[in-house]
């Protein structure tokens, strides 16, 4: 954080990251460079998430748990470590779903979970961090940029 006349200035939001990206910061096994370059910039910029977007993640580390992939202690660590990421909560995100992000979810044949994050990242004119192949076809589609990707 940079200080200015001893205020300390708060990260610019910089980008959308689904829970993809967040998962794989989680699951040694899903870990890779693109998501470790989201992760480092998390250092200078600041995240946004729809508000589903806890429970999308909590609702994987579940399943894992469930599936014997990782430990409810895992979880509660991975969780912390989460939490103590700058990722804000949009907080107009049920104001569009039954708009423009069903439109979206529609038009590109995507989830409406999924939706979600491209509407946020084309409100915000944020670039969209994501893992998942057919969001990305869709943020390329309408035009929103993918995070690390020139």
């Amino acid at each position: 954080m940079s200080k200015k006349k001893g205020i300390a200035k708060a990260p610019k939001e910089g980008l959308v990251i689904d829970s993809s990206v967040a998962i794989a910061w989680c699951f040694s096994d899903e870990q890779d460079a693109y998501s470790q370059s989201v992760l480092d910039a998390l250092a200078a910029e600041r995240a946004v998430v729809p508000d589903l977007w806890h429970l999308e993640v909590a609702n994987t580390l579940l399943v894992g748990e469930r599936r014997k992939r990782s430990t409810q202690a895992n979880t509660v660590t991975w969780l912390g470590f989460l939490t103590s990421l700058p990722i804000g909560v949009d907080e107009e995100t049920k104001a569009h779903a039954f708009g423009d992000t069903l439109s979206l979810a529609r038009e590109h044949n995507l989830s409406v979970y999924d939706a979600a994050y491209l509407e946020l990242a084309m409100r915000r004119g944020l670039p969209l961090a994501t893992l998942d192949d057919k969001l990305k076809t869709a943020a390329q589609a309408v035009g929103v940029a993918l995070y690390g990707v020139h």
